[in-house]
């Protein structure tokens, strides 16, 4: 079905499609050295979406016109990912040494029994990631699948712009890719990462270059943006956009934040256990926070406390050379939210099936 192709490929733009912006990163490679060549933020007016599907199309396309236009760019490639209870992922054991038709007939088996929808109506994908620890003499298989409608209606909404999709990545796994290249770690060390979305708190576990463990839980920003709108009388939109200009006044910190602290400090207790549960190990001493949540120091400190963990907001371009058309300040301000569109332009340095 695929084969791999290792010839170097030229940049690719880091598109994370959001249900309430969408964030672009293009990321240039000399040597060891990475640089940040452009990156944009914009907003999506309007409702967009439901639970992950695009319903306004105007809206979206307009969005991502305008990160075009801020990266001054046209006709670039770009790599995008999906997420929802459409996006499934499953590691599966299989024999070594099958060649990718070969696998690719055992997948559409293990498939059929694991996926909700009929095959047609998904695409599926698979990645071999080496022994399996608890099968012994077999491989582990990554095996993704997407239903079609949500990947084709992005891909169809990016040529419009024109972008040209090369690759369709998953979310978390595209956190993953971000700190693979950007984060660094020592040896053996697991790196928790919860990316706290609009709609999505995202939870990526990381070890040796590799996702370990991936989970999505429905909670996100727009419950704070609701009530700020709510409690100040204030359009919904007009809420978001100053509360992430942090142009927001009143009492907001004192009255709405903490109660959307104890709800997100719940939530990520429930997924931190469930990831004990699963993966049969100790509760991590350190969270590194990523998305529109970690741009908000008040929310940060609140966490460190409450959690009682050391958190760590990540900045994927520490070290990296920054262009000298980018303002420093705004990409300070949005920096936590631009991890998966990194990891997204990572795909340029890493080889892919086609």
């Amino acid at each position: 079905m695929k084969s791999l192709f290792r010839k170097k490929m030229p940049s690719i733009v880091g598109l994370d499609i959001g249900t309430r912006q969408i964030k672009a990163v293009l990321i240039e490679k000399s040597g060891d050295q990475y640089k940040l060549a452009g990156f944009a933020c914009e907003l999506i007016n309007k409702e967009a979406f439901h639970e992950r599907e695009i319903r306004d199309f105007d809206a979206v396309g307009l969005a991502l016109k305008k990160v075009q236009k801020a990266l001054k760019v046209k006709g670039k490639q770009v790599a995008i990912a999906v997420s929802g209870s459409s996006v499934i992922t499953k590691v599966v054991q299989m024999e070594p040494d099958q060649s990718d038709l070969e696998l690719e007939g055992q997948i559409e088996i293990e498939a059929d029994s694991l996926i909700p929808y009929p095959l047609d109506e998904v695409y599926l994908d698979f990645e071999e990631l080496g022994p399996s620890q608890s099968h012994a003499g077999k491989v582990n298989v990554l095996l993704s699948a997407a239903h079609k409608d949500m990947v084709d209606n992005r891909i169809t909404l990016v040529r419009e712009v024109p972008f040209e999709p090369k690759v369709v990545d998953i979310e978390g796994y595209a956190l993953g890719n971000a700190l693979t290249h950007f984060y660094p770690s020592e040896e053996d060390e697991r790196v928790c990462c919860m990316n706290i979305g609009a709609t999505l708190l995202q939870m990526c576990v990381w070890q040796n270059g590799n996702v370990i463990y991936a989970k999505e839980h429905s909670f996100g920003m727009g419950m704070l943006v609701q009530d700020i709108s709510v409690i100040q009388m204030m359009d919904k939109e007009e809420a978001e956009r100053q509360l992430l200009d942090k142009t927001l006044t009143g009492n907001w910190q004192e009255e709405t934040l903490p109660i959307f602290t104890a709800n997100l400090v719940q939530q990520i207790n429930r997924a931190l256990q469930m990831y004990m549960s699963t993966s049969h190990t100790e509760r991590p001493q350190k969270l590194l926070l990523s998305g529109g949540g970690a741009t908000l120091t008040a929310l940060t400190d609140a966490l460190q406390q409450d959690l009682g963990l050391e958190i760590e907001v990540f900045d994927p371009f520490a070290g990296m050379q920054i262009s000298e058309k980018i303002d420093p300040q705004r990409l300070k301000s949005v920096t936590p939210q631009l991890a998966i569109a990194a990891g997204l332009a990572s795909r340029s340095f890493d080889t892919w099936h086609m």
